[in-house]
């Protein structure tokens, strides 16, 4: 077992523990104000871009209309407090993520990336990550995936404990929860000229 593993299951375990009532109560209000079913689920690419479920509270309304029309004042609520990521824990005790690594995306993003982008897959995806804590959605696809890599390339214990402590602050701060003119994300249209960046989000 490697360390960065250890120092996942050392801060998850007691983090469920302590947490079990807020997911528990934020599971019961989703469920309340947004209808049946309280998980989002959604295959992600992990390590190597091998498929994993990801698990999150939902945050809109079931049902057609596009992103912003969905998204209720509780569901932005939930994500301007990083809340509806607490699952996620559940899939770092599984091992699909860690606390620290590259956000997975969309799967339908995979074929888009250039081998230098495609590298970020080299690392387990994270919960948070050197991107979240250097712009979040706030910056680029193209910058977010040059932080992505650069994590890949120098990641250490050291520097996840240093990602983990700017992580508080981001989320206290709630600083670069959406991009410009966007209820949720950008699409990833692929880099170069002949492809317009949306800007990312998760």
């Amino acid at each position: 077992m490697t360390t960065k593993r250890l120092l996942d299951l050392a801060l998850v375990l007691p983090g469920l523990a302590l947490l079990a009532p807020v997911m528990l109560l934020i599971a019961l209000c989703v469920r309340l104000a947004l209808g049946p079913g309280v998980l989002f689920r959604q295959k992600r690419p992990g390590l190597n871009g091998k498929p994993f479920t990801i698990l999150k509270f939902r945050t809109m309304l079931n049902g057609a209309g596009t992103d912003a029309e969905r998204l209720t004042p509780f569901g932005r609520f939930l994500r301007s407090t990083s809340l509806d990521e607490l699952p996620e824990l559940l899939n770092v005790l599984m091992g699909d993520m860690s606390l620290v690594g590259p956000r997975p995306l969309l799967m339908q993003y995979l074929p888009r990336y250039t081998p230098e982008q495609a590298r970020r897959h080299e690392a387990l995806p994270g919960l948070t990550g050197w991107a979240q804590v250097n712009g979040r959605n706030a910056i680029t696809w193209e910058e977010r995936f040059k932080l992505d890599v650069w994590y890949v390339d120098n990641q250490s214990l050291r520097l996840d404990l240093r990602i983990l402590a700017l992580t508080i602050g981001a989320v206290l701060s709630r600083r670069g929860i959406s991009s410009e003119g966007q209820a949720t994300m950008g699409e990833f249209l692929g880099s170069g000229p002949e492809h317009e960046s949306a800007r990312p989000g998760d």
